[in-house]
């Protein structure tokens, strides 16, 4: 193929600028406008229009264009037209359950209300034993022989794990279940009847609150199943259980009185009034008080339970199933509560007393056991309950002497707010209670959780701190003394200043360093310091806490102490909005993040790197020393000494030193222009060293073009070119695919975006002195030319095309773009005849290879590939070529016509580039195209 002679075409940059820029098209006041608001008719006024009208308003809507969302409904938007159905339509009687909201509000409990299953879990974990289980249940026979004895014997046959035991009452209620299934219903019965009697044996006597929720969980079920089975019976259609027996069938009710009368046959008390608690709903099927009369019944039976345990769980188990079925019937969960206040006596007594000694149980630890029951009915009896109850119950614990338990539970039941405003009541009460009962740290632990909710009157706040740390910090116990402290820091940080809470933390560590006390109290420590982050985001004031870094210090578990270190660096970005130069900060968080830095090692998962350098890349972005640059630079120094085990943390640190020099020549410009050039140069040498250091090669290729760039914008030539060199040198170690997240892909497209970038840097790059014409443009395509890319691709060639474009730019009189200060070819060369053969000698070789590639593609028949190169070679001739050539002009001929040979060419794309070309045709001087476009044939696969 003959020799392509290839001329670029003269561009007028501004000229053309301005021919391409949008026509302005003045407009009326009052026309339509594309922003103007869109006119929604009125729904009432189209109603009646609808059917042929003409009214003023549905006139008046046609002039304005149509909302394409409010088409589909004829301009009336959906909530005009429910609005005007509701309005239309008559009134609907709404059901029962719907149209009484006065009723429903009393009737049902909402979600401020803790519900036993989020309790349920914590029972069950808190009250363990590791005695043998035992079990024995007797169904009516010697054949129905199962066990169901709970006991710390070892001469029992069956000696059970707690788990085991777990496990076999699981069965039982799956039994049950089965039993039901198979209309088997006076099986079931017994089943439950035998479980519940295990409420009445308290033997193994720490486990007996785990029981209760066991032996619950069948009653429920129990409970469940016989009202789902009433329920069925009831006639069509269904009525809402409570709205009156007149409306239950004769059946339904015969089967509610049949359960009833079963029930009433056993002869135990425990079981029977489980039982009957558990159908406890099926009372509304008899009557429409059913519910009412049967509360004050259940919990006078429960007066005649000997056992004060036993008896408040019943207690407890009364007042869950009141509270699903009738939380409105207050006075029946207020009665329970004051009978248990009359039963506290017995606590003390000798058939209590004489089972603790026989178990070998304290009574501290027999009165956690009473916590749960009392918590959840003091629940119940406080859900919206006045302020007055709250008031009465202190003087019932009055009364009691201050019984420390149940001051205890009327801390945690009532509101938080109700508590703080009599705060210094309740401490008056702890004083006056008995301690070998109930420890006061706990008690202060309660009375600490509600004022960390609410806020007691300001005068009293430091008084309360003062009593309540007099006790906190004569707890014995490590344990003991963390668990109350942690509560109070919250009260500490909310009320006061850094001077009490470092005093605070003065005296945790005083508790917790001796025997290295801190090492079993990890969660409460972390805990601490996540209230003081909370209310402490002046990061001055935290670190000018003489007590915090040694309370950090106490952290030394690895683990531990990086996800300390984190929750401080995200509360520090979170709330840190100025950057700062305090030295007092940077010191700290230095030692915070190289913490988090040296926790990585060759186990560590890419996850939890990323997430720690997202973390210092924050703190880094956050430091700023304003116009000190030096010192800029030389903390940049030192944490690239400390975090160079994290890739994005260089990364990060390459920007901020770029960011640094050219801020320095921004402000510096004008003056001191020697001290500012040694800055930048130090500046780029950061750079250059710190480069290779990085794994990742695209992150090597980019930053040494961005560095090249900044250095080039401050005219540091030498640096620049020694940046740019290094980025040509390192493209023979691009591999052919690289790792995204985990999946290998192929880094052709990142190389050509890349190889882009730089093409467009190097029209503002001078040439070396000392190495010839274009050499940064030669050596670049030679690194292309001996790159091994990907088995049938076209990317070398594209990046010759690509580079056409460049070489055009090059040999302009003036260039379109360039670095103020630096002398570019455009000043070097001058338009010198030699330098732009030189150029198109270079455009002519990329043409000729460009070619080549195209024939190979027609003879591999890769036609597809052929014509997408081959009309981005036309569209390069056209935009940057002189077409006044004739032989230019015909290759760009053929290459138009063998782009569409096929009709693999995208036909709007060959269409509104005709109609371009068509246009340009009609300019002057552009005879030369005109009798181009004669010769353009739009053909498409049709």
């Amino acid at each position: 193929m003959a020799a392509v002679q290839w001329h670029s075409r003269v561009r007028r940059y501004v000229a053309e600028k301005q021919s391409c820029g949008l026509e302005v098209a003045s407009v009326e006041f009052g026309d339509y406008h594309p922003l103007k608001s869109i006119t929604v008719t009125d729904s009432k006024s189209r109603r009646g229009a609808r059917k042929g009208s003409t009214s003023s308003s549905s006139s008046s809507s046609s002039s304005v264009a149509m909302d394409p969302l409010s088409c589909m409904m004829d301009g009336t938007d959906p909530l005009s037209m429910f609005a005007a159905a509701s309005a239309s339509e008559p009134h609907l009687t709404l059901p029962h359950s719907i149209s009484s909201g006065r009723k429903e509000k009393e009737d049902e409990v909402a979600v401020d209300f803790e519900p036993w299953s989020s309790k349920r879990g914590e029972i069950l974990a808190r009250f363990t034993t590791t005695e043998k289980l035992s079990i024995n249940l007797f169904m009516g026979s010697d054949k129905g022989k199962v066990a169901i004895t709970v006991t710390g014997s070892q001469r029992e046959l069956l000696n059970l794990s707690q788990q085991d035991y777990v496990n076999r009452i699981e069965e039982l209620n799956q039994s049950l279940k089965e039993a039901w299934a198979s209309d088997q219903k006076v099986k079931a019965l017994k089943i439950v009847i035998q479980c519940s009697k295990l409420l009445s044996d308290t033997d193994v006597i720490q486990f007996y609150p785990s029981k209760f929720v066991l032996i619950t969980d069948i009653l429920d079920t129990f409970g469940r199943l016989v009202y789902e089975r009433i329920w069925s019976m009831c006639s069509d259609p269904h009525p809402l259980p409570g709205t009156g027996s007149d409306e239950v069938n004769d059946t339904a009710k015969e089967t509610c009185l049949n359960w009833f009368f079963k029930i009433a046959s056993i002869r135990e008390l425990i079981p029977r009034l489980y039982v009957e608690i558990a159908l406890l709903k099926c009372n509304c099927f008899l009557t429409k008080c059913g519910i009412q009369k049967t509360l004050p019944r259940l919990t006078a039976m429960i007066r005649g339970i000997g056992d004060p345990l036993v008896a408040v769980y019943a207690r407890a188990y009364l007042c869950r199933i009141g509270m699903e079925v009738a939380p409105h019937l207050k006075d029946s969960l207020n009665q329970n509560f004051f009978d248990l206040l009359e039963t506290f006596r017995q606590i003390h007594g000798d058939s209590v007393q004489n089972q603790l000694v026989l178990q070998r149980v304290e009574i501290p630890v027999y009165l956690t056991l009473y916590s749960p029951a009392i918590h959840w009915i003091l629940q119940c009896v406080s859900y919206r309950a006045p302020e007055s109850l709250l008031t009465e119950m202190m003087e019932r614990c009055k009364n009691l002497g201050n019984n420390a338990l149940l001051l205890n539970s009327v801390m945690w039941a009532f509101r938080a707010e109700f508590i703080a405003t009599r705060a210094t009541d309740f401490i008056g009460m702890i004083k006056d209670c008995d301690e070998a009962g109930f420890p006061k740290h706990l008690l202060f632990g309660s009375l600490g959780r509600s004022l960390a909710c609410a806020d007691p009157p300001e005068a009293e706040r430091l008084p309360i701190l003062n009593e309540a740390w007099k006790v906190i910090t004569k707890v014995r116990s490590s344990q003991d003394y963390i668990n109350c402290a942690e509560i109070w820091v919250e009260f500490t940080c909310r009320h006061f200043t850094k001077r009490e809470v470092n005093t605070v933390l003065s005296d945790i560590i005083k508790h917790m360093t001796p025997d290295r006390a801190f090492e079993e109290a990890y969660p409460q420590l972390q805990s601490v310091i996540r209230k003081i982050l909370t209310y402490f985001h002046d990061f001055s004031v935290l670190f000018s806490m003489e007590r915090f870094l040694p309370f950090m210090d106490m952290f030394q578990k690895d683990s531990v102490r990086v996800e300390v270190c984190r929750s401080i660096m995200e509360v520090f970005i979170k709330h840190q909005h100025e950057p700062t130069r305090d030295p007092v900060i940077l010191n700290a968080l230095l030692h915070v993040c190289k913490t988090m830095h040296d926790s990585v090692n060759a186990l560590t998962l890419d996850d939890d790197k990323r997430s720690l350098a997202l973390l210092i890349n924050g703190f880094i972005r956050m430091v700023s020393f304003g116009r000190d640059f030096e010192q800029q630079l030389s903390f940049c120094v030192e944490a690239r000494a400390t975090f160079c085990n994290l890739e994005p943390v260089l990364v990060q640190l390459i920007h901020t030193v770029n960011q640094l020099a050219m801020e320095t020549r921004r402000v510096m410009r004008g003056s001191h222009s020697r001290k500012t050039a040694a800055f930048v140069r130090a500046c780029a040498a950061y750079s250059f060293i710190t480069i290779p250091s990085l794994t990742s090669i695209f992150s090597r290729l980019n930053l040494y073009l961005l560095s090249g760039q900044v250095a080039l914008a401050n005219q540091c030539l030498s640096q620049a070119d020694a940046f740019l060199k290094a980025a040509v040198s390192l493209l023979p170690e691009v591999p052919r695919s690289v790792s995204i997240e985990g999946k290998m892909r192929s880094s052709e497209g990142f190389l050509l975006d890349f190889i882009n970038n730089f093409l467009s840097t190097l029209l503002v790059v001078p040439d070396h002195p000392e190495a010839g014409v274009l050499y940064l443009v030669r050596g670049l395509l030679n690194m292309v030319q001996d790159y091994t890319w990907e088995d049938n691709s076209d990317a070398k060639v594209q990046v010759y095309v690509s580079a056409l474009p460049l070489l055009a730019a090059m040999s302009q009189e003036t260039y379109l773009y360039c670095i103020p200060k630096v002398d570019s070819n455009e000043t070097l060369y001058g338009g010198d005849p030699k330098f732009v053969a030189e150029i198109n000698k270079l455009c002519e070789t990329l043409i000729g290879q460009v070619l080549d590639h195209l024939k190979i593609l027609g003879r591999d028949e890769s036609v597809r590939r052929q014509s997408s190169l081959a009309f981005s070679l036309f569209g390069c001739l056209l935009a940057h070529g002189d077409l006044r050539n004739n032989k230019l002009n015909q290759l760009a001929v053929n290459l138009w016509n063998l782009s569409h040979k096929h009709g693999y060419c995208d036909t709007q794309t060959s269409v509104r580039t005709l109609e371009f070309i068509k246009h340009l045709a009609q300019q002057p001087n552009m005879l030369h195209i005109s009798d181009m476009v004669q010769r353009l044939i739009l053909q498409s696969r049709t």
